[in-house]
């Protein structure tokens, strides 16, 4: 296993475990065969488990099984607050305290806000004390290490590094959403300002294994180096030394010696000129179906309606590539799970991004296409929802 370091040096297998998707029986998560995946990725040299508050079982199964093999002390837990939860200091001890009861430890290695997703949401936070909630938290050694969790563009992220002063972050960052979400450029500006990045969504929830189009699949035959997808997805992410640990959500004990093997294989500045232009091939194959050739860059940004011009355009595309659920989901992270909306309907067409866009997209209309797509009763009835969560 190959390891890099965080902010305080310690060493942090560079594959961490996610632990959202524990293989089920019957709705319940299978405990033998989640034991078995654990051991055999704490055997093969991984330390690093994420979980969360709202991952259903998963906190009590980590648990479980780490006291029951007497291995708390030889990884390291990373949990998070779910903030859209949290009204009160109060409720942070009630809700941090049941997770220590679940996990069946007294601290807690690396803790994250849950999908963080603007400054203005930790704004709000801090108005409920939670600077001070955390810093005696970390004095007691209850918490060892504080960060934050996102979903959304560069813009707004390189905001939130800036907000307080992060031990790490975590962004989801793939070969496909090199220039979407927090992008490249997130990664790079985390990284300059000393901060540790775990990467989500290597694969973006299977899409860069199992629902490739046919034409990715014949580049990757076609390479003279035989890797699996999976692999080179690895690969293009260990390559870059900016990061510093990716997360798997492993429901196999094949696919966790794999992607071991993988992480003990792979080492930073690997990828050659020719990899990664066969990587770039592949993002042409898949964003085949693409409606609008938005790269992400941000030069559009900031609306003065606050709509969140990439995100948007990248889930309009995800529903055209991968089908509407996928599209729905993202649109639904990157405009409403927030304190102000910024879905397209907030558009007055006034015309400032295309000003500014380099690949001269017609914005204001394809915002309007996307609103009709993404906007529908399913949209307005999770608005509802969440808006009541958002505004506690």
């Amino acid at each position: 296993m190959n390891y890099r370091e965080d902010r305080y040096g310690n060493q942090l297998s560079v594959l961490g475990f996610g632990c959202m998707r524990f293989p089920r029986k019957a709705g319940l998560i299978d405990m033998a065969e989640t034991e078995r995946e654990l051991l055999t990725a704490i055997e093969g040299g991984v330390n690093y488990f994420d979980t969360a508050y709202v991952y259903p079982g998963s906190e009590a199964a980590l648990g479980e099984i780490l006291e029951r093999n007497h291995l708390r002390d030889k990884v390291y837990i990373a949990t998070k607050l779910p903030h859209y939860l949290i009204k009160s200091k109060d409720a942070m001890e009630k809700l941090f305290a049941e997770e220590l009861r679940r996990l069946r430890t007294d601290h807690v290695d690396y803790y994250l806000m849950h999908m963080l997703t603007d400054t203005a949401t930790w704004d709000r936070l801090k108005g409920l004390g939670i600077e001070d909630w955390l810093r005696e938290k970390k004095e007691s050694g209850a918490i060892r290490q504080v960060g934050f969790s996102y979903h959304g563009n560069s813009e707004m992220f390189c905001r939130l590094v800036d907000a307080w002063d992060w031990d790490f972050c975590q962004i989801q960052y793939n070969y496909m959403d090199e220039h979407s979400q927090a992008g490249r450029r997130g990664l790079s500006y985390a990284h300059s300002k000393g901060i540790p990045v775990v990467i989500m969504e290597p694969l973006r929830g299977g899409k860069l294994v199992s629902r490739l189009p046919e034409g990715a699949k014949k580049i990757f035959a076609d390479y003279p180096l035989r890797h699996t997808p999976a692999q080179w997805a690895f690969r293009w992410l260990w390559n870059q030394p900016e990061v510093t640990v990716v997360l798997s959500g492993m429901n196999s004990e094949k696919m966790v010696r794999d992607n071991l093997h993988t992480a003990s294989t792979t080492s930073v500045g690997e990828l050659t000129q020719a990899d990664e232009a066969m990587l770039r091939e592949v993002v042409k194959a898949i964003n085949a179906k693409m409606k609008v050739g938005c790269t992400g860059c941000g030069y559009c940004m900031p609306c003065p309606q606050n709509v969140d011009i990439p995100g948007t355009f990248a889930a309009y595309n995800r529903k055209y590539q991968e089908g509407t659920f996928h599209g729905l989901k993202d649109y639904v992270m990157c405009t409403m799970i927030r304190k102000t909306s910024t879905a397209a309907s907030n558009c007055i067409r006034c015309g400032k991004c295309e000003k500014h866009c380099p690949q001269h997209i017609p914005i204001r209309e394809e915002l309007q296409n996307a609103q009709r797509e993404l906007e529908g009763p399913l949209y307005r009835g999770f608005r509802k929802i969440i808006g009541w969560f958002v505004k506690l």
